[in-house]
């Protein structure tokens, strides 16, 4: 048994067609179906999308009629023309950027064909039926849903998934022994990816900001996982042995447990400049091992602070009560 799943754009569009229709009728208009597939090619995935695929299409239905108009009367009304029209008519909407207009336009054109004379009646009614269909995609499209529980809950995954990661890399500083499988790293690759298309969407659908702070955020958290992808093999060369691989490993421990939302990576910049003085103090390697060890944790550390200034650097989400804030302190 197939389980067909109906979204909201299915259903503007399906609501949309038969209302157009049902308009383009009511005002006793010739074709009134093409209203409908007018409406069906406006509705979009989002609202800014719909407005630019609109005004695309209104534009070249204008200047199909003045092409149409202008060549039917001048040669002949013949299936030729039409090509000759068309030959002219798509490098034009080319050359304004309407060319989105070209499959709606295509059907105006024939529209004025068939009726085989042009009249003022006729402009008339074509302009009608790309009112009413244009129109009705528009309202259909002004309400579009809220993902703003979406995006939290990808919010959530990744700052779970970052937890983990930071906790494994913790675990394995100190004892050079791990059995995790490293699924969270291809887990968060993807819930990045389609948190970051989510959060463009919604910004689409606000036509009075060009900004989202969750894309901000998501961007910031897949700068952040390159650098987690960059910090696990250089852990992987520090042995625990090293005196200095078990204070990173609590650094890391710790911050892998107060992975959220807000802004307060400055306090662990401190931290780790303070760890790196001591370091400063600790005795030099005596061996090519230990030297190899600690250029790797040095390296290491410069990764944590970019992790961190990459944190430091936006602003923070709005707080919300799904959030779980864990002290005071963020990753």
């Amino acid at each position: 048994m197939f389980k067909i799943k109906i979204g909201y754009r299915t259903i503007k569009t399906a609501v949309g067609t038969a209302l157009a229709i049902i308009l383009a009728q009511l005002f006793d208009l010739h074709s009134f179906p093409s209203a409908g597939i007018i409406t069906i090619l406006c509705i979009q995935a989002t609202k800014k999308k719909s407005l630019r695929a609109s005004w695309s299409r209104f534009l070249a239905c204008m200047l199909a009629m003045i092409f149409s108009s202008f060549l039917f009367e001048a040669i002949a009304f013949h299936p030729l023309v039409i090509g000759l029209i068309l030959l002219l008519f798509i490098p034009a909407t080319v050359a304004f950027k309407i060319n989105e207009g070209i499959v709606t336009s295509s059907v105006i054109i024939l529209h004025l064909y068939s009726a085989g004379r042009i009249t003022l009646h006729l402009l008339l009614n074509e302009t009608a039926l790309i009112a009413i269909g244009i129109g009705v995609a528009l309202a259909m499209n002004w309400y579009m849903p809220s993902v703003d529980n979406k995006m939290i809950r990808y919010q959530e995954e990744i700052e779970e998934n970052f937890s983990r990661i930071l906790r494994q890399i913790s675990k394995y500083l100190r004892t050079n022994a791990s059995d995790w499988d490293g699924k969270e790293i291809t887990e968060t690759n993807s819930i990045i990816a389609e948190a970051k298309s989510l959060a463009f969407r919604d910004v689409e659908n606000h036509f009075l900001r060009e900004e989202d702070i969750y894309y901000h955020y998501f961007k910031m958290r897949e700068k952040q996982f390159d650098v987690i992808q960059r910090i696990l093999p250089l852990a992987a060369n520090i042995p625990a042995k090293v005196k200095q691989s078990g204070m990173l490993a609590d650094f890391i421990k710790d911050l892998g447990e107060n992975v959220h939302p807000q802004n307060t990576a400055i306090i662990y910049l401190e931290k780790l400049k303070e760890m790196e003085e001591d370091f400063k103090q600790m005795e030099l390697p005596k061996s090519r091992e230990e030297f190899e060890s600690r250029a790797s944790l040095f390296q290491l550390m410069k990764e944590m602070e970019e992790y961190l200034m990459l944190k430091h650097s936006f602003k923070g989400l709005p707080h919300r009560g799904k959030v779980r804030m864990k002290k005071r302190a963020t990753a």
